[in-house]
């Protein structure tokens, strides 16, 4: 009997030992990552990089050494991805990942894409891609200070954005252009071989926005209405169109029309859009 239960205790003392060698502790990263993905006009742009934090520390001309090469964040390169061609500062950039390694200065920053290839950061020593220089903006941030190292993207229009990088007290951006308009033109061509109420609706409005062939937007607005595509957010955007051309007479009889229609729908938003427009264009 005692030696059946040593045994068992011999055993289980076994089973523990074994659990205990595979046993993990989970302690959180002390700059953790992070991910943030923008649509700039139909590209998608994503940055992958680590956040380190200030903790009381000197960060740049100090923990990050002026005119030294830098990961731009922690851990592993800073990774940004392209999904379509575009712009960084002004140099072409083919779609793809990218390692994001800087340079920071008192004055500028050097901002360089290393076509990304994983290992250390160490690693990427050239590049076909041209160097972007940027300027570093201290006087903006005040006596703000971002504690955890920051990258997020603003100024969004259809054909671009800065891509920002904070810590510290200090703001970098990096100018990103992409090529909707290109891209909307092919598209547009494409499907007006063929197009709906809503396509002619779609593309009218996109040369209205940008100011551009009014001429062929407001014939193509009239063609989605007369597709059966009268309602009275169309009836706005045509009303709208016509006062840019400077056919203010014609502008408030197409905003009475579509007036009507949004009492008739109930849509306030619309009611007071068009009336504010009816009394401005009226003077």
């Amino acid at each position: 009997m005692k030696k059946a239960l040593v045994t068992i205790c011999l055993s289980a003392l076994c089973m523990l030992m074994v659990s205990m060698s595979h046993a993990q502790v989970t302690t959180p990263a002390p700059s953790p990552w992070s991910k943030t993905e923008q649509m700039v006009g139909l590209t998608k742009v994503t940055v992958e990089y680590s956040r380190p934090s200030m903790k009381g520390r000197s960060i740049f001309g100090g923990l990050v050494p002026y005119d030294k090469a830098w990961r731009t964040g922690a851990n592993s390169a800073t990774k940004i991805t392209f999904d379509k061609d575009v712009q960084v500062g002004g140099n072409d950039v083919k779609a793809g990942s990218y390692a994001v390694i800087t340079k920071p200065g008192m004055d500028s920053w050097k901002v360089m894409f290393y076509p990304y290839a994983g290992g250390s950061w160490g690693s990427y020593l050239s590049s076909d891609v041209e160097p972007v220089t940027v300027t570093g903006e201290t006087a903006s941030m005040g006596d703000i200070k971002v504690e955890s190292f920051e990258i997020s993207f603003n100024d969004l229009t259809n054909d671009g954005a800065n891509l920002y990088m904070f810590w510290d007290n200090t703001a970098v951006w990096v100018p990103i252009a992409v090529h909707t308009d290109k891209e909307v033109m092919a598209s547009i061509d494409k499907t007006m071989a063929g197009p709906s109420a809503g396509d002619y609706y779609g593309a009218a409005n996109y040369l209205a926005a940008k100011g551009e062939d009014l001429e062929k937007a407001l014939k193509w607005m009239n063609k989605s209405i007369d597709m059966g595509n009268k309602r009275f957010w169309t009836l706005r955007a045509k009303s709208l169109l016509q006062a840019k051309m400077g056919d203010k007479a014609g502008a408030v009889e197409t905003a009475k029309e579509s007036l009507e229609m949004a009492k008739e729908a109930g849509n306030d938003d619309y009611i007071k859009m068009n009336t504010e427009s009816i009394k401005e264009w009226s003077m």
